[in-house]
């Protein structure tokens, strides 16, 4: 991997992170896998690690601003931290192929929930005359 896309890559996902609220594995891994040629569980691994230094200048930048709810934050800190290593040996049992599928997938169900739609005008009721009621 060479130093100089990697130091790009990590300034693009910087960026990201800090202006969207994203840890940073949405652009890492795809980067790694797609980019780099990485192994899916290597660039997992990879994305994991990197993610640490990110993640924390990101949330106490934020939280000088007030926009942190350090309870919330610590409960599912604690939660998270408690299941990672199921979570983490189950990624590791999985075939590289099923766990680019699952993350695929992943990626795809949270765009579809963050994309913006329109929102429905409620339609006045009528009764069987075809007068508004």
């Amino acid at each position: 991997m060479s130093d100089v896309l990697a130091v790009t890559s990590g300034f693009l996902v910087g960026v990201v992170s800090g202006l969207i609220g994203i840890g940073g594995g949405v652009l890492l891994v795809p980067i790694m896998v797609i980019g780099f040629k990485f192994e899916q569980h290597l660039a997992q691994g990879t994305s994991l690690a990197a993610i640490l230094p990110t993640s924390i200048v990101g949330a106490l930048t934020h939280s000088r601003s007030g926009n942190v709810a350090l309870k919330q934050a610590l409960i599912m800190g604690v939660a998270g931290a408690l299941v990672v290593i199921f979570g983490a040996t189950l990624a590791l049992w999985l075939h590289g192929e099923v766990l680019a599928r699952v993350f695929g997938a992943f990626l795809l169900f949270s765009a579809y929930r963050l994309w913006p739609r329109r929102k429905r005008v409620p339609q006045t009721p009528v009764d069987e005359t075809g007068a508004q009621t």
